[in-house]
């Protein structure tokens, strides 16, 4: 039995469009063994995994190394009672390359805190293994 809960299942290329045009999401991965959930500011990389800019020696950075998390963003209006939801899941990984690097100082996301010394930088990459979206539209 079909049931509808009002919401329209979003396919990965809309799903990964709108997170094109949202600048902040929240990285699920595990810390000390208990599920962490951390906003970040992101940017998608032109092969469409999500690229998250972080310290060298963060508590994220130490906690990837090809361990798979979840990645979630959405867009909301509350007047109207609407909005979507995007979750991607898959391996992240730390960016190693050091010419993958510098092109992301240049290309990748910026980062919101006070501005960090380059070598003090590191990226980590989300393969977008599993994309999935829904949307609620206004009634």
């Amino acid at each position: 039995m079909a049931h509808n809960d009002g919401f329209r299942p979003i396919d990965r290329q809309e799903c990964l469009r709108l997170l094109a045009g949202v600048p902040v999401g929240r990285i699920v991965y595990t810390r000390q063994a208990l599920p962490a959930v951390l906003p970040v500011n992101f940017a998608l990389d032109t092969d469409t995994s999500i690229l998250l800019r972080t310290a060298t020696g963060s508590d994220l950075a130490r906690a990837v190394g090809g361990v798979v998390v979840a990645f979630e963003a959405d867009a909301f209006d509350a007047a109207n009672r609407s909005g979507w939801s995007v979750v991607v899941t898959g391996p992240a990984t730390l960016v190693t390359d050091p010419a993958e690097h510098q092109r992301l100082l240049r290309t990748g996301p910026r980062s919101w805190m006070p501005s960090q010394p380059d070598s003090s930088v590191q990226f980590v990459r989300i393969e977008p293994a599993m994309v999935t979206g829904r949307e609620l539209a206004a009634s």
